[in-house]
């Protein structure tokens, strides 16, 4: 359990062995910074921890790497015949098994009240697949696992010129972009606000924040003449959804081509009539990623809302083809980490005050 609110304990999971998740993990909590105020278990095999710091220290020895006799550790059962069969790069069945055993039991102690939160390095899909997992990804064995069924994709980011926090919470995620207009509904709107509202309550401290809801068409659908969804439930809907918050500010439906202007200024420092949204609403994936990519590329963290766990990840895949490498940047990882601190912090006070 936590030592205090102020000092919450994280679990941070392998991920897949044969990717670089394991690298910069280490390079990250070489970061007294990243490891300050909080406590942390390591979850995973100690041999495939212990193979990714023999291999940056070979590869890259100038790198501050963390001793991991300075963290817990949960060693995660496995055959000997699947760590044997890991091969840096190369995702297969056996890693595919080790980083969801590994991921499962992180899971158990989050619901068991041993961890505040969990962040996740980055595993393949593929792999789990291969090793006979069905999952679309984590998050969805995250929900499935904590008996939820109604969670988020949001993307919190720092600006690193003035401080501002971008938050981005997609309504819909992977589906091909001709399904998206069928996909949004009234009730997968009305269900994603309120996650959000409540994430912003819960995790960031914000009692009356104000939201940014974007449109679906150019310009809005310019009074139907560009498409019919806003004029025929979106802009009706979000009156409902003001009537129903009215200590809210819910803008919107905001043309999507302007709506990510504030931001992009308040990110870089630009000046701005626009005072930008405590966070942001976009209805499909590319709406939302393109710009917190141009902006956040190497900062943004995907945070899963609507767990009784904080989860984060850094915002980039296993990258199997520099695995072994040493050459992995740890700054998504980092801010991963310290993302899911302030948040377990932030969640803490939050119940204590309740």
């Amino acid at each position: 359990m936590s030592i205090s609110p102020s000092h919450p304990h994280l679990a941070i999971a392998l991920g897949d062995p044969a990717g670089i998740g394991p690298e910069v993990v280490l390079k990250a909590l070489a970061d007294a910074q990243v490891t300050a105020d909080c406590r942390i278990t390591l979850v995973g095999r100690l041999e495939l921890w212990e193979q990714a710091l023999e291999t940056i220290q070979r590869r890259a020895a100038a790198t501050p790497l963390a001793d991991l006799h300075q963290f817990e550790l949960w060693d995660i059962p496995a055959c000997a015949e699947l760590v044997e069969q890991v091969i840096p790069g190369v995702g297969n069945a056996a890693s595919g098994e080790i980083s969801f055993r590994v991921l499962d039991q992180a899971v158990s102690g989050c619901l068991s009240g041993i961890f505040d939160g969990v962040v996740t390095a980055p595993i393949a899909k593929s792999a789990w697949k291969a090793a006979g997992h069905r999952y679309p990804g984590q998050t969805e064995l995250l929900a499935e696992r904590a008996g939820v069924e109604q969670f988020g994709m949001l993307f919190v980011a720092r600006s690193p010129h003035t401080g501002w926090v971008l938050r981005t919470l997609l309504a819909t995620t992977h589906i091909p972009l001709r399904a998206v207009p069928t996909a949004l509904t009234p009730d997968l709107m009305t269900l994603k606000l309120e996650l959000l509202i409540h994430c912003l309550q819960q995790d960031f401290g914000l009692e009356h924040p104000r939201i940014a809801i974007a449109g679906l068409n150019p310009h809005s659908g310019e009074a139907g003449q560009l498409g019919r969804e806003e004029v025929d439930w979106l802009v009706p809907w979000l009156q409902q959804m003001r009537d129903r918050h009215p200590q809210l500010q819910l803008d919107g439906p905001v043309p999507p081509d302007t709506l990510w202007v504030a931001p992009g200024q308040a990110w870089f420092g630009y000046p701005s009539r626009v005072t930008p949204h405590d966070a942001y609403l976009a209805l499909y994936h590319d709406q939302g990623l393109i710009p917190v990519k141009l902006m956040a590329f190497d900062r943004a963290v995907n945070t899963t809302i609507g767990l009784p766990f904080v989860r984060t990840s850094p915002d980039h895949g296993t990258a199997f083809d520099i695995a072994g490498q040493g050459i992995a940047d740890a700054s998504s990882m980092k801010h991963a980490i310290q993302t899911a601190k302030e948040l377990a912090r932030q969640r803490l006070q939050y119940t204590t005050l309740r």
